[in-house]
């Protein structure tokens, strides 16, 4: 069993939100100029710096993305002491979902549990410190991100197992499930908002709660 990690099992968005919110309240305490500056003006900026360089480390895009926001409001000079609250912050609220620690508690029971992801939640520092037999991280000695076949590739080797005994696990279609399958892994979709899959994707399962996990693996084994 392998674990996407935000989305999947850590809730990203109130941290990433409430880090920049952080961020924006000492940028309003700076320079009056940042009063005009909203979190959307900051996502706007996330999402250039994404579109500049998709492939980049995550950390290495919100540093860009922040450096946008702050030379919105004159303050490029604070870019390095900016970048360090909204990170500071960002892993003080990172929490798991409810039912992340339960459902890897019995899934320890029976399989190997790993992590891989292509960001920069690392596991100790999300409240999964211990949880898992093995972490592959993107960016980590030049290992690119998902869907590139060499991140399953290297998550086999974490595993020590064949493709066809690895499941994974993640919310992302692209990256968590057709990525996966492409490398002849097993993919469980999680879907906690209700979405609506592509006609032309087919998940080895679908779940939109982890505590759904161990009658779907027996489904599939």
């Amino acid at each position: 069993m392998v674990f996407d990690v935000d989305e999947t099992l850590v809730d990203l968005r109130p941290a990433v939100t409430g880090a920049l919110r952080t961020v924006l309240a000492e940028l309003r305490q700076l320079t009056p100029r940042a009063a005009e500056l909203t979190l959307d003006d900051m996502a706007d900026d996330w999402a250039a710096a994404f579109a500049d360089d998709p492939s980049a480390p995550v950390m290495s895009i919100r540093r860009a993305a922040l450096a946008r926001s702050v030379a919105r409001v004159g303050l490029p000079h604070e870019l390095d002491r900016i970048t360090d609250i909204f990170f500071a912050r960002r892993f003080a609220l990172s929490r798991p979902y409810a039912d992340t620690l339960p459902a890897l508690g019995q899934l320890r029971r029976r399989y190997a549990v790993g992590l891989a992801t292509n960001g920069n939640s690392r596991a100790d520092r999300c409240g999964l410190r211990g949880q898992f037999a093995f972490e592959v991280y993107a960016h980590v000695d030049g290992l690119p991100k998902k869907p590139d076949q060499r991140f399953y590739a290297a998550v086999l080797t974490a595993a020590d197992a064949s493709a066809d005994r690895v499941v994974y696990v993640g919310d992302s279609i692209p990256h968590d499930v057709v990525g996966p399958q492409s490398a002849g892994l097993r993919a469980i979709w999680l879907n906690r908002r209700g979405e609506s899959c592509p006609p032309e994707v087919c998940p080895d399962a679908q779940v939109t709660t982890l505590a759904q996990l161990p009658a779907a693996l027996a489904d599939l084994f």
